[in-house]
């Protein structure tokens, strides 16, 4: 394919580590061309020019215990990159982020069914931050707590939003980021591909400029080291490479609790604009453009984030995260908190408070009654009869 005069340019690498803790490794990560329908950490695919079917970059963190995890999180980055691998190339930028969209969803599900078909993976699911572009706009599609980040001259700003329980309560102002440091239950995730049949993707974007650099990593890295450490590693070492190895050596120095995955991004080419002032990075929703054969079924299902097509306000998304919760929290069997929403229902605006406690039994407590009402007469005498009878009997083999 002849190189177009006006190009993006990407570089990039990517690095999975075992931790200091954990036995295995259940994160993956993918690194893939889609023009060139090439996934590796070849140098052809580590330097990169975006073609007419875009790129696409992804981490994902797996659970479930035994191989479980790493299966779930292998299934996911396979079944992203073939969805949008096949077919023909994307039209436009919506269409890319449809298929984005769609194709986590269906590794969703394919995860659920392996699960359900196999006892021995019962549980098992994944978290997804995956990343796409065809030309200045980069989407990200989010499900879990995986995290992408955006340097741009100097600032690191998350662009995703954790889908766990510890920030659902932070947002929701009941949690400080200080408490939530050491809050008992900040490995809970709202939901994860796999463990229900349907998952609610958030969908956001970035306008690249020229310089940018992208940042996909589990937990394992920014659980363990605070932002300002990740942002000026990633402001001094400039080689992807080189970054990704001093990232994953900061979080095993720092203590590799989990399986540590990083994917380290630098964008530029004639086709991004150098960043001006008003450039600045935040996170932002975007809500797709229905198409025909989508927008009949998703009539009588509307949610917030379909309302408005394209960018939404920051009104808008300030809106959407108060009403929407995920409707799976993965790592417990029961909510201990009112997270104002069940499973996909907007709850109403009011302040959020702790749930009553389900009632408890004592079953030694509970006195046993003999129903009496509507009987008839003969009925009950004879049950009289019969319990004077037991108590004489009784009283007879006592005084003896």
């Amino acid at each position: 394919m002849a190189e177009r005069s006006s190009e993006i340019r990407l570089h990039v690498f990517g690095r999975t580590d075992v931790g200091q803790i954990r036995e295995h490794n259940e994160d993956n990560f993918l690194v893939a061309d889609l023009t060139r329908k090439s996934r590796s950490l070849l140098e052809s695919d580590r330097h990169q020019v975006v073609g007419a079917r875009g790129t696409v970059l992804g981490v994902c963190d797996g659970m479930g215990g035994a191989a479980a995890g790493e299966v779930a999180s292998q299934l996911a980055v396979d079944i992203v990159y073939e969805k949008l691998a096949q077919g023909d190339a994307p039209g436009d930028r919506d269409e890319l982020a449809r298929r984005l969209v769609q194709s986590v969803e269906d590794a969703g599900m394919r995860i659920f069914n392996e699960a359900r078909a196999d006892r021995t993976r019962r549980g098992m699911g994944t978290t997804a931050t995956v990343a796409a572009l065809l030309d200045d706009r980069l989407f990200v599609a989010q499900v879990g707590d995986s995290r992408a980040y955006i340097l741009r001259k100097g600032s690191l700003v998350q662009v995703t939003r954790d889908q766990s329980l510890v920030n659902q309560l932070i947002e929701a102002g009941q949690l400080t980021e200080e408490e939530a440091e050491t809050f008992e239950h900040n490995n809970i995730i709202l939901q994860a591909l796999g463990t229900a049949d349907t998952v609610q993707v958030d969908l956001t974007y970035v306008d690249l400029r020229k310089d940018d650099t992208l940042l996909l990593c589990s937990d394992g890295l920014s659980g363990m080291i605070r932002n300002d450490e990740i942002r000026e590693i990633l402001t001094t070492v400039p080689d992807p490479l080189e970054a990704c190895k001093v990232l994953t050596e900061r979080a095993n120095l720092a203590g590799g609790h989990d399986n540590i995955t990083v994917i380290v991004a630098r964008f530029d080419g004639d086709s991004l604009q150098p960043p001006a002032a008003q450039d600045v990075v935040k996170y932002t929703k975007y809500a797709l453009p229905d198409s025909g054969a989508e927008s009949g079924a998703r009539a009588s299902v509307k949610s917030v984030d379909d309302i408005a097509v394209g960018p939404l306000s920051d009104e808008a998304q300030r809106e959407s995260r108060r009403l929407k919760v995920g409707h799976t929290l993965v790592g417990m069997t029961t909510p201990v908190l009112d997270l104002e929403a069940q499973a996909g229902e907007p709850a109403p605006a009011a302040p959020r408070h702790p749930s009553n406690p389900p009632p408890v039994f004592n079953l030694d407590d509970e006195p046993v009654q003999i129903p009496t009402t509507g009987l008839p007469p003969s009925a009950v005498g004879a049950l009289v009869v019969g319990a004077l009878l037991v108590v004489s009997v009784i009283g007879f083999f006592l005084l003896r």
